[in-house]
């Protein structure tokens, strides 16, 4: 069995850019223990422990979907939260630019799943990059620490370009999670992927 997911890779400026985001989160929050950006992508698809002949029908599909797809750019925005600011369960990083044709891929990619009998996640998909999981409420004053965080100025949004789709294997560690593409397909380029338009 194989425990796999779809996803977007970032770029060197951004992974450099999370980086940053990153020193901030860690002066605010010293106890966090925060993922190395080179670790991060942006999932569209967690499938779980698969065996190798799903494996084979994901990587199929995924390379169908990507073919129906124009590459398209991101953008990293400032850093959130899920649930509330003083018991937060998880802090991310947003993601801006051009994220229509990030969600009609992502559609596509779900429905494509689907079909192949892969369950459809219940929850609206939200991009995001996540940078720590919470355990336990934080205490006053780190709380406070966090909030200003979140209140401050975003840093420049890094822009990177989105031209593949990748099946990713991720191995579990003492250490953690280790990465690996088991597939690469490029976005081919039809016109009417939705590419090209804002969100």
């Amino acid at each position: 069995m194989t425990r796999i997911f779809i996803a977007l890779d970032l770029s060197d400026a951004a992974r450099e850019a999370l980086r940053r985001q990153e020193a901030r989160l860690a002066h605010a929050l010293p106890d966090l223990r925060l993922p190395a950006p080179e670790d991060l992508h942006l999932t569209l698809a967690f499938l779980g422990e698969v065996d190798d002949e799903a494996v084979a029908r994901v990587i199929a599909l995924s390379a169908e979907v990507a073919s129906h797809a124009r590459p398209f750019e991101l953008a990293l925005a400032g850093l959130g939260v899920f649930g509330p600011p003083t018991a937060p369960r998880v802090i991310w990083a947003g993601v801006g630019g051009q994220t229509r044709p990030l969600l009609v891929l992502q559609r596509r990619l779900a429905a494509a799943l689907e079909a192949e009998g892969f369950p459809r996640e219940q929850r609206a998909y939200s991009p995001h990059l996540t940078l720590a999981r919470l355990k336990r409420p934080l205490d006053e004053a780190a709380a406070q620490r966090l909030r200003a965080l979140l209140a401050g100025p975003p840093p420049a949004p890094a822009r990177w370009r989105v031209d593949d789709l990748r099946v990713m294997r991720s191995d579990l560690a003492a250490s953690g999670a280790r990465y690996t593409a088991l597939s690469v397909a490029s976005l081919a380029g039809d016109p009417h992927a939705g590419g090209g338009e804002s969100g």
